[in-house]
This record gives structure tokens, C-alpha cells and sequence, in this order.
């Protein structure tokens, strides 16, 4: 695909330029609704996920899978997810968000409301693969949202309230799915969580217009809203991903989700079997442990999102904030490298709690790192890369799992495995943010000209 005009990328030191500024408290709170919005369609692109891994003991007894059967049903899901992110960033930045995002959820609802016509692994397998898809459109969607409606010092904080409905909707699942099943079946489970996208769609396409066709938006609040903005030229153009693979800023994104987000897929699906496995937790039973971690997830999403902010209207540089609070979450996440060292397990849930709600404060400003660097029509395509390098990592890293604890577990000693996933989860923050470090040390935002103005 071409550029539509020439174009050239200038590198713009956000360091140089106070974007502190007090928040306006008289400008209006459309800007929230947004938020609202993007946090219910977070918490039900959640629900969605998880409802085949509460219902795998209903249906594998019902379609007699074996692990390798499930294995595979997983694998589609994270194949067409992490390929989903490529496309549907793509596709967001070239349509725009409102319909990206309705393209997104219509997908991802339909593909989970078919799970329940589905009467062979095949069939799983299939709509598995379109749920990912659709799902992928989530994230690219949702960060260009807060791109457009808020400005840099309060973007991190609008991330981490939004992106906290991962969270919610990991503690909302195991209640929801159960009730569901012990009440009408699993594939009414599958019916109705399904159905709460079409619920929202309703809400997003009313209330949902980037700022500048929003008719009710006070003057006040959209100058709020562009009060910090860098001078992108609104230069439509469409950049190649050769374009942006080529430069620092991406790889930076990239760096930051290839090596922590199979640590929250780590985090996600091994806690019970570490929990049980290491403790005897049953978990046949509500666990008040596992909510406990879920819980602080949803601290560190929205408290990881206010200090950066917070530290911006205290007059600190823009990636200041966002370098200085990525850091403290590399830094809080390295104690879980002591849980070998727990007799107990509200110990261990205190360390993995702290280094699980420090992977949402990092989620919440390596999110925002990328729309502060990035220019809103490249953000979508950007984010995409990014997520799709974190979901290779969540393909790769269960290998590495699987293997050491298929081999400690032999030699009966299983909690040695864990161990040694521990130190890695514990490093892989840090290693992270010294990789991002030396690749933009300024951490310059990419800024489009014409070639003529060069």
C-alpha cells in the first residue's frame, strides 16, 4: 500500500517540551465516558476467553478430548489472535476506530455464541480461531480511542482504568460461568456471555465519535483535550509496517510486550496448578487466593497509569514519567523471584500478587509509550505489531513451561520448576526496560512531515 503524499519522519525530543500543565477540573467528563466504554468492552473481551477453560471439564468429558485436543483449540486461539493484531491494527488506522472496533466485537461475539452450536473438536478448533481474530481488534481499538480523547499527561491513567477490565473480568468469570452452567448448561454459558458484546455495541455506536464530530463536547474540554499535543501535521498518509519497523520507537513497543506478556499469560493460566500443585489448593472450590492476585491486578493497572500521571502534573517531562514508572514496575516484580522461599501460601500469594499488579503498571504506560510516540493514524498499526510480538512470546514462553515442569515433575519435584519460571518472570521486566532504555534513550516521539517541509 502507498502513501498517498510523501512523507519524511522527524524526531521531536517530548523531553524538551513541559507538558505538565494542572488538570482542568472545568472541562468537562465526556472524555470518561470514553473510558467507561472501552473498560466494559475490556472486561467482556475477558469473560469471552475464559469461558472454554472453566467449561473444559463439562466438554471434555462430553466430546472426549484428550490434552492434546485442548492443546490444539488453545493454539488456534493464539495463532489468529496474535495474527489478528497485525490486521485489525491495520485495519483501525485506516477506517478509524468506531467502526474498528464494531468490526472487532461483532466477530469476536458471533465467533463465542457458536461455540454452542459446535458438536466436534473440528468445529471448536474453527470458532476458536475466530474468536482470537475478532478479539485481537480489542487493543489496537482501545489505545487509539484514549489517543484521540485524552491528552498525554492523562493517558496513562485513562489506560490503566480501561485495560483493569482484564482484570475484572478474570475474577467475574469464575463466578459467572459456573452459575450459568449449573443453571441452564455450557451451551447457554457460551450464549450469553457471548451475547454481552451485542449489549455493548449498542452503547459504543451511540455514544462513540472521535472529538471532533462530537456535537455535544464543550469547547473547553476538546482544547483539553489537544492542549499537550505534539504538531503532527494532519498529513494523511498510510505508512508501510517496513516504514515502521525501521525505526527505534517501534521496536521499543515491541521490546516491551515480547518479554512480559507471556509472563501474564504465565501468571493467568498456571497460578491454579502452581497453587494446587505447591499448596493443595482445591480448586473445586472458589479460591480466595487466586481472586486475591486477580484483585491486585486491577490495583496496579489503575495505580501504575496514575503515578505516571501524576508525576507529569507535577511538572516531570512526559517519558520521564512513563521510564520512571516502568522502571519501579520492573522493580516491584523482581521480588517474586523469593517465592521458593514461602511456607506458606498467603506468602506466596503476597509476591506473585505484588509482581502481577506491577505487569498492569506496566501494561498501562508501555501502552501509553506508544501513543505518546506515535502519530494517531500509525498508533492501531503499531499497537498491532507490538501485541502480535507479545502474543509470539505467549506462544513460545508455555513451551519452555511445559518442559521444565514435564521434567522436574519426573524427577518429583515440581515446585523446582516453578522456581526456575520464577527468576525468569522476575528478570524479564528489568531486561525489558534496559533494552528500551539503550534503544531510545530520549525517548523522541516520530513525527510526520511532507517532504517539502523538511
Amino acid at each position: 500500500m502507498n502513501f498517498r503524499k510523501p512523507v519524511s519522519y522527524k524526531r521531536s525530543n517530548m523531553n524538551s517540551k513541559d507538558l505538565s500543565g494542572s488538570q482542568n477540573t472545568g472541562t468537562g467528563n465526556t472524555r470518561w465516558i470514553v473510558v467507561v466504554l472501552l473498560f466494559f468492552a475490556t472486561t467482556i473481551n475477558y469473560i469471552d476467553r475464559q469461558v472454554i477453560g472453566l467449561l473444559k471439564p463439562t466438554l471434555e468429558t462430553e466430546f472426549n478430548w484428550s490434552e492434546t485436543d485442548y492443546s490444539r483449540i488453545i493454539m488456534a486461539f493464539s495463532i489468529t489472535y496474535a495474527l489478528g493484531l497485525l490486521i485489525f491494527g491495520r485495519i483501525i488506522d485506516k477506517i478509524g476506530t468506531k467502526l474498528g472496533y464494531t468490526i472487532s466485537i461483532l466477530f469476536w461475539s458471533l465467533a463465542a455464541m457458536l461455540h454452542s452450536l459446535v458438536r466436534t473438536t473440528t468445529g471448536f478448533i474453527f470458532v476458536r480461531a475466530g474468536l482470537g481474530l475478532g478479539e485481537s481488534g480489542n487493543f489496537p481499538a482501545a489505545i487509539k480511542a484514549i489517543a484521540e480523547w485524552f491528552p498525554k499527561k492523562e493517558r496513562a491513567l485513562a489506560t490503566g482504568f480501561f485495560n483493569s477490565g482484564a482484570s475484572i473480568g478474570a475474577i467475574i468469570s469464575p463466578i459467572m460461568v459456573p452459575l450459568i452452567l449449573a443453571a441452564y448448561g455450557w451451551k447457554e454459558a457460551f450464549l450469553i456471555t457471548g451475547a454481552l458484546g451485542f449489549v455493548w455495541l449498542i452503547f459504543w455506536l451511540i455514544f462513540y465519535e472521535t472529538p471532533v464530530k462530537k456535537k455535544k463536547l464543550s469547547k473547553s474540554e476538546f482544547n483539553y483535550i489537544n492542549s499537550d499535543q505534539e504538531d503532527m501535521q494532519s498529513v494523511q498518509v498510510v505508512i508501510k509496517w517496513i516504514h515502521l519497523l525501521g525505526l527505534r520507537q517501534t521496536w521499543t513497543f515491541i521490546t516491551g510486550k515480547f518479554l512480559t506478556d507471556p509472563i501474564w499469560w504465565f501468571f493467568l493460566f498456571w497460578l491454579p496448578s502452581y497453587f494446587s500443585s505447591t499448596f493443595a489448593l482445591d480448586l473445586t472450590k472458589p479460591s480466595l487466593q487466586l481472586g486475591a492476585v486477580y484483585f491486585a491486578t486491577t490495583i496496579g493497572s489503575i495505580g501504575g497509569g496514575y503515578l505516571s500521571s501524576w508525576m507529569i502534573r507535577k511538572g516531570w517531562p512526559v517519558f520521564k514519567a512513563r521510564k520512571t514508572t516502568l522502571l519501579i514496575a520492573a522493580l516491584c516484580v523482581l521480588p517474586i523471584i523469593f517465592a521458593r522461599y514461602a511456607t506458606n501460601i498467603w506468602a506466596a500469594v503476597g509476591l506473585i500478587s505484588l509482581a502481577a499488579a506491577a505487569h498492569n503498571a506496566w501494561s498501562a504506560n508501555i501502552f501509553t509509550v506508544a501513543s505518546d510516540m506515535f502519530p494517531k493514524n500509525a498508533l492501531s498499526s503499531v499497537i498491532g505489531i507490538g501485541g502480535m510480538a507479545g502474543s509470539v512470546g505467549g506462544i513460545l514462553f508455555p513451551i519452555l513451561v511445559g518442559y521444565l515442569l514435564d521434567l522436574y515433575k519426573l524427577q518429583g519435584n515440581i515446585t523446582t520448576g516453578y522456581n526456575i519460571l520464577f527468576i525468569i518472570c522476575g528478570c524479564a521486566y528489568l531486561l525489558a526496560w534496559i533494552i528500551i532504555h539503550f534503544l531510545t534513550p530520549e525517548m523522541s516521539s516520530v513525527k510526520l512531515i511532507k517532504r517539502g517541509d523538511v
